[in-house]
């Protein structure tokens, strides 16, 4: 049983996580192509990537409760309240996302605050403030893609996800280079193509729910269903908030230990950010199967099948076992190649492929963690496994990397092991409240 339910999950977390793939790649061939140029340019954009990663995963957390919800509401054949949630939802994260841009576009000039090298502050201001108004429609993007991933139909947003990587690309030849005519912009270039790219595929799967007849059912009881309602819009929040706190504080931990490393230098920074693209690339996986899981276990919530919720985790945490040593292993033995695949510095080179020992390490911990987070969710248990995480990774991974890192001098390794620190607490935290909410023994 455990095997069928674990192929069942993967079947529906393929598209997902192909998805989840195509979105981190953006990020990986604008780090690329955009280091090509300058090592501090990578900076750049790397400092910018941290600073606004906090506020961009709590947005991304807020589009969760939109699937969650909708998923419990198709378990249980309620083809008008998965409409209801689906408005409800989609407001709540338009409002979301507006106000998170807003704050990012007034918080801009902050950057000159933190410490980090003028150049690099400098080329990295401008790139904010596009990728800043770029996140309106990535979330409502991912909006729509919670919507139709909580019906279980994932295959149009993974279409879109891939359509974006060579779009992208070309938008970055043509801007970042100054190709065909069109002026060099470098880092800024990279922020239009951003902005284009993620703009075009949120109108297109817009169109697509509202006029395929897969949603057709959806979309027909709109009449009746979309109304603002405080109650649902609680039941989101109930869901959406701790979410966000949970994303949103793993990413912070990363984010102000990139900050911090940043003080350090633009070396360090620079390989910082390449360690962390590689291990946020992998770590993508575990996020589609953690959704996945998530899903299919709030679609039994719902239908009120507590056995197959047990099942279905236990067999989702066996495979993101497997998954979290095969990224160690690959890790391990190609540390020294993937640095040179951002920068041909050779001190970035040796300090990422350092790194990327760190980020082997803690595989297995960051890819049950997120399943363990999914799980719980899917059960509509957040408020104590948000404490946790907070505990996990700021209580205790911050503080350990800060005096390792800082106080002891061991520099960015020093940090990472914190980080590893957190994120193995994070995991056992998680897990075991699994565990004992749905008392399997």
């Amino acid at each position: 049983m455990l095997r069928t339910e674990a192929k069942r999950t993967l079947a529906l977390a393929f598209p997902i996580v192909i998805g989840e793939i195509a979105q981190m790649a953006l990020h990986l061939i604008d780090a690329a192509m955009v280091g090509a140029i300058s090592y501090k340019q990578l900076a750049a954009s790397a400092l910018v990537l941290n600073a606004m990663n906090i506020p961009f995963v709590i947005g991304i957390g807020m589009t969760i409760s939109v699937s969650q919800m909708v998923s419990l509401a198709h378990g249980k054949r309620d083809r008008q309240l998965v409409s209801h949630y689906f408005f409800n939802g989609f407001i709540l994260c338009a409002v979301t996302a507006l106000v998170i841009a807003g704050l990012l576009l007034w918080g801009t000039p902050f950057l000159e605050s933190l410490g980090q090298d003028p150049e690099v502050v400098r080329l990295a201001i401008p790139f904010m403030k596009l990728m800043a108004i770029s996140i309106v429609p990535m979330l409502l993007f991912m909006t729509l893609k919670q919507f139709a991933d909580g019906l279980q139909f994932t295959k149009m947003a993974m279409a879109l996800s891939l359509l974006a990587l060579p779009l992208n690309v070309f938008l970055n030849w043509l801007l970042i280079f100054g190709n065909a005519g069109f002026p060099r912009l470098e880092l800024v270039g990279a922020g239009w193509s951003t902005l284009i790219t993620r703009s075009i595929i949120c109108l297109i799967l817009g169109i697509v729910i509202f006029r395929n007849r897969q949603f057709r059912p959806y979309i027909a009881v709109g009449k009746t269903q979309w109304k603002f309602k405080s109650k649902t819009i609680y039941e989101l929040l109930h869901i959406g908030i701790p979410s966000s706190l949970q994303i949103g504080m793993e990413a912070g931990a990363f984010a102000v230990s990139g900050i911090i490393i940043g003080t350090l230098g633009a070396v360090p920074q620079a390989a910082h950010q390449i360690a962390l693209s590689c291990a946020s690339f992998t770590f993508m996986v575990s996020m589609g199967l953690a959704q996945a899981g998530s899903i299919r276990v709030s679609n039994a919530f719902g239908a009120n099948e507590r056995q197959k919720i047990i099942v279905i985790g236990k067999s989702t945490l066996a495979t993101a076992l497997l998954y979290g040593i095969l990224c160690a292993i690959g890790f391990t033995l190609f540390r020294n190649i993937l640095p040179t695949l951002f920068n041909d510095n050779q001190a970035v080179i040796e300090t990422a492929a350092g790194l990327l020992l760190c980020a082997a390490v803690f595989q297995i911990s960051d890819s049950t963690q997120a399943i363990g987070a999914g799980l719980l969710r899917g059960i509509k248990d957040v408020k104590l496994p948000t404490i946790l995480v907070g505990i996990a990774y700021w209580v205790v991974g911050l503080p350990v990397g800060y005096l390792l890192g800082i106080h002891f001098g061991w520099g960015p390794y020093g940090i990472w092991i914190g980080l590893i620190a957190g994120l193995t607490l994070a995991s056992v935290f998680l897990i075991s409240r699994f565990l004992s909410q749905t008392r399997i023994r």
